[in-house]
């Protein structure tokens, strides 16, 4: 049983039109280059590959891709798109499913983590990773900076986007790290649709101890797939763990 979200057939059959920004060459070139260096021509694995954004373009650069993903009407969408011979996907939660094989390479982009809503299921994650990995092979994470500091005394609404087709927002509960991000979309049709979804924010320095609770090294931490410097005004960081070319390394839990 996890804690996360379900993405539902009518989620996933708008997703991709949701995320068309998401897809745009400017926004997934730069990841796919950088995913595919660190591969370095080895086997990857993604956590939570949902229809492929990320994955097919990988494939396609000669880097063996296989996914795990929790929504089987994501994985429906993915098939769509590419046989399951190119792109195996085994239907699970990331951060106890496993796959045969090791691999060069384990990711997870966009904020998927935060889908896995308490920590146990975090560090799980990662311990999950860790066990996929093949000395020496690297963990990488693309994730957001919470936006707390956006927040005056009082708030707990800090916006996103704010268009004449889309407004998004999350929500935070500084407490227990819960958040909500809420969006509202005019449709073609002149409709608006509410939809949302929950996760559990994590701070870089706690990705770092559950890195470290699987055995893992920070390797790079950089603000984006540009390889940007990461500062203290990033929004977004992309970090990458390595796994001890010791193999022998105990990684527990």
């Amino acid at each position: 049983m996890t804690s996360s979200d379900l993405w539902d057939e009518e989620t996933a059959a708008r997703y991709d039109e949701f995320s068309a920004e998401m897809f745009a060459p400017g926004v997934l070139e730069p990841a796919v280059e950088f995913l595919a260096r660190l591969a370095d021509g080895g086997p990857a694995l993604e956590f939570a590959i949902g229809t492929g954004r990320v994955a097919i373009p990988l494939a396609a650069r000669g880097i063996p891709v296989t996914g795990i993903e929790l929504s089987q009407p994501m994985v429906d969408r993915l098939r769509r798109k590419v046989p399951a011979e190119q792109v195996p996907v085994v239907v699970g939660d990331m951060a106890t499913t496993t796959v045969p094989g090791r691999f060069s390479l384990v990711y997870v982009v966009w904020n998927t983590i935060g889908n896995l809503r308490t920590q146990d299921e975090q560090v799980q994650c990662f311990r999950n990773a860790a066990r996929h990995l093949s000395p020496g092979g690297r963990f990488v994470i693309e994730l957001e900076v919470p936006s707390l500091r956006r927040l005056p005394p009082g708030q707990s609404a800090v916006p996103f986007e704010v268009t004449d087709r889309h407004v998004g927002f999350d929500t935070y509960d500084m407490v227990t790290q819960q958040a909500t991000s809420h969006h509202y979309r005019r449709l073609d049709d002149g409709s608006v649709r509410y939809g949302d979804h929950n996760f559990r924010y994590i701070w870089p320095a706690e990705c770092d101890l559950m890195a470290r609770l699987a055995g893992l090294t920070l390797e790079q931490r950089v603000a984006g797939w540009d390889g940007s410097p990461f500062t203290s005004d990033s929004e977004s960081h992309v970090s990458v763990w390595r796994k001890p070319l010791d193999a022998s390394a105990h990684v527990s839990g």
